[in-house]
This record gives structure tokens, C-alpha cells and sequence, in this order.
């Protein structure tokens, strides 16, 4: 997951296939192809791909950006996109996407297979994996008596200078969307004012994690899974670090729900919505435990890989992934000097 605005960076296919075959097949809801705006990890969708289409022979073209690229290239090409699934990391470009009135209704047995927490109340698109807010910090530099408490202790003075975060990536800003749907605007605003006041800004998650594994900062605040692969690896930027879980419904504890829609102008309906239902089948979210992506699965009662602390336990708090406002969080953090 890139940590910054991403540009899109083209097609990637995951079979090889003409766009005049693929505007072609646009025709009939048969067609056995489809495209996917993906701005999930692209290694984690091509495995879901491929499966797909070993199972059903339909044929699955990816096209790979940024959430919020892809988001907005897709409210700018309304009914004229040759999209017919949105993948995203995180919910906010699913909201911005679903609040033009670009998606149809998920189909309900897709839905059944995801908890209410996992999924907007809408029912227009579905979470497909999950990440958790996490504090990476240096062992050397912070002992555990010494932890934040809350995410919103990190904009007070003592923490001046102390810790880092991906400001500019549409993670963080997921995780600030996370802080104003529970906190409100006022609340966010001095928060992020004490961020720019207390924080230094790295391009990523991973750049975050190597300087506080480096010892400056302290700390940092980051998604869980980029610590959890280097863990599992070399080691090599997290070896000095551990992880610190805000738990008890904090705004730290955001768990951060990435989506799947499919779009209305799909002349593919049926097998648009069967790509998304196998994503949240049992043989998709086993992609998320067996693999290597550390990402939590969301649905069809499949377990996390067994590395990670279960995402039932992490105490996240309640929040509808399409009230988040990525659009107010973007004013926000211009307002505060971090965009």
C-alpha cells in the first residue's frame, strides 16, 4: 500500500487482452471479461484474480492506481467508465465513489457473507479486507510505561518532535477521516494542529517504520500489516520496534475497511458481482490468511493469519466506513499546514 497520492500507473493485466475486445464485451452480461479499477495491492489482486478465473473462466483485467485517483477518475467518467469493480484500500474513495450514485446494490447472499461491522449500511459496496491502526515504536527510545494512551495525547507537547506519519497517503488520511467521524470537526482540527506542530511527515508507512526503527522519531503511527510482513522477512526496518494497540474504542484503534463495489453503468452485472462475491468467499479471504499481504479477513468466517493479534480483540470503534469524508478531511489538513 503506497502511503502517498498515488498516480495511476496505467494497466496491468492480468490476462492479456485487446481494449477492443474488452469494449466489445461490454455488450452482453455473459461477456466472459471484466476490468477492475484496482488500488489495492496489486499482488494481492492478481492472486484473487487468477482464482477467479481458474474457477469460473471469466477473464479479470486490472487497472492499477491509488485510491483516491481511481476514485475521482471514476466520478469524472460517471456512466461513461469501462470499469465494472472498484477495489480500494481504504473506505473513503469507496464513500466518494458512492455518494456520486455510481454503484449498484451489492447483491444480498455477497453481503451475508460480511459482518454489519465490515460493510456500510447502505449495502453499496463491501469490505474485502481489513487493517488496524497501530503506534510503531522504538524499544530503545520509548518504554512501554511510557506509551501514548490515546492517538489524540500524540498532538501535546511532550510529544514534540517524537513521531512521524504518512501525511501525505491516502492511509493516514483514512485513519484522520476515522477521527472526525468519531470526534467531530473540532476536535480533529486541534488535533491535526498539534501534528503539525509535533510531527515529522514521510512519504509512506514504510518510511515511517525504518526512521523510528532507525531511532528518530520515536514512533510512529502506521497500519499494522507493514510491520507484520517486515517481521516475517528480514526484519531489517522493524528489528528495534514493537507495536502498540490503542484498544478501548480509541481513535487509534480505527480498523481502516477496504472496499468492493460494483459500478451501475456495468454491462457486466453478473459477473462483476460474482468477482466480488468471491473475494469475500471463504477461497478468497483464505488469499488474505495464507498469504503474504498480513491484511485481515473480513468475511466468510475465515481467521487471520495466525501471526496476527485477532481483529476481535483489537477493540476497534463503531464507525460507518461511507460516513467517512475524505473530501472534509483533505480541507482540514490543508487548513493545518499537512497538505
Amino acid at each position: 500500500m503506497a502511503v502517498r497520492w498515488k498516480a495511476i500507473s496505467g494497466a496491468l493485466a492480468v490476462t492479456i487482452a485487446a481494449l477492443g475486445v474488452t469494449a466489445c464485451s461490454n455488450s452482453s452480461d455473459d461477456a466472459n471479461e471484466i476490468t477492475v479499477y484496482n488500488a489495492q495491492h496489486e499482488s494481492l489482486t492478481k492472486e484473487w484474480a487468477e482464482a477467479f478465473t481458474k474457477e469460473t473462466g471469466i477473464k479479470v483485467t486490472l487497472r492499477q492506481g491509488g485510491d483516491t485517483a481511481l476514485g475521482n477518475q471514476l466520478v469524472a467518467e460517471g456512466a461513461a467508465s469501462p470499469a465494472d469493480v472498484f477495489l480500494t484500500e481504504n473506505s473513503p474513495a469507496m464513500a466518494l465513489v458512492e455518494n456520486a450514485g455510481l454503484f449498484a446494490d451489492v447483491d444480498p447472499q455477497t453481503l451475508a457473507q460480511v459482518p454489519a461491522q465490515y460493510r456500510p449500511s447502505t449495502g453499496k459496496w463491501t469490505g474485502v479486507a481489513a487493517r488496524s491502526t497501530v503506534f510503531v515504536y522504538n524499544k530503545d527510545r520509548i518504554a512501554a510505561d511510557q506509551l501514548p494512551a490515546s492517538l489524540l495525547d500524540l498532538a501535546q507537547p511532550q510529544w514534540k518532535g517524537r513521531w512521524g506519519a504518512g501525511v501525505s497517503g491516502a492511509d493516514f488520511q483514512a485513519i484522520v477521516a476515522g477521527l472526525l467521524a468519531l470526534k467531530g470537526e473540532d476536535v480533529t482540527r486541534a488535533w491535526l494542529k498539534g501534528m503539525k506542530d509535533n510531527a515529522t511527515a514521510f512519504p509512506n508507512n514504510v518510511a515511517t517504520m525504518k526512521a523510528v526503527n532507525s531511532g528518530s522519531p520515536d514512533g510512529g503511527v502506521i497500519y499494522h500489516y507493514y510491520w507484520y510482513r517486515d517481521q516475517a522477512n528480514t526484519k531489517e526496518s522493524s528489528g528495534n520496534t514493537a507495536l502498540h494497540y490503542f484498544k478501548n474504542q480509541d481513535p487509534g484503534a480505527f480498523v481502516s475497511i477496504s472496499g468492493g463495489g460494483v459500478l451501475k453503468s456495468s454491462k457486466k452485472q453478473e459477473s462483476a458481482q460474482k468477482f466480488l462475491a468471491f473475494i469475500v468467499g471463504k477461497a478468497g479471504q483464505q488469499v488474505l490468511r495464507d498469504g503474504t499481504s498480513m491484511e485481515y479477513p473480513v468475511a466468510s468466517d475465515v481467521a487471520a493469519n495466525k501471526a496476527l493479534p485477532p481483529l476481535a480483540d483489537l477493540q476497534a470503534p463503531a464507525i460507518d466506513p461511507s460516513k467517512l469524508d475524505s473530501k472534509k478531511v483533505t480541507q482540514l489538513m490543508t487548513d493545518a499546514g499537512l497538505l
